[in-house]
């Protein structure tokens, strides 16, 4: 039995943006990364669904800033990956650069 979690598409694209924003980002940026990258709009609250998930599975962790007056008192909730989830995404792409690979039709062959 493998100890790896998987990682859903949403998930994968949460944890990419994430990665690349560096840490301590919020829903909102993580959206507008994933729709300035992938071209794709993606409603914020499946953003959020997505980071409880990789939280749950210990891919993340968050904690809350402080509150602000420009959100009414509301303090934002930032988040990060954790070591295990930048594993997991490292395994991720190494498994599917194996599947690509030797995709013919990928690379426009006759199958």
């Amino acid at each position: 039995m493998s100890d790896h979690t998987y990682l859903g598409g949403l998930e994968l694209t949460v944890m990419l943006a994430l990665l690349r924003l560096g840490e301590d980002a919020y829903g909102v940026p993580i959206s507008r990364e994933i729709e300035r990258q992938s071209g794709r709009e993606v409603a914020l609250g499946s953003v959020y669904a997505a980071l409880e998930r990789l939280q749950e599975k210990g891919l993340v962790s968050s904690h809350q800033g402080e509150p602000t007056a420009a959100r009414g008192g509301r303090a934002k909730r930032y988040f990060r990956a954790t070591s295990r989830g930048l594993r997991e995404v490292r395994e991720m792409r190494q498994a599917l650069m194996k599947l690509w690979r030797g995709v013919r039709k990928l690379r426009g062959e006759a199958t």
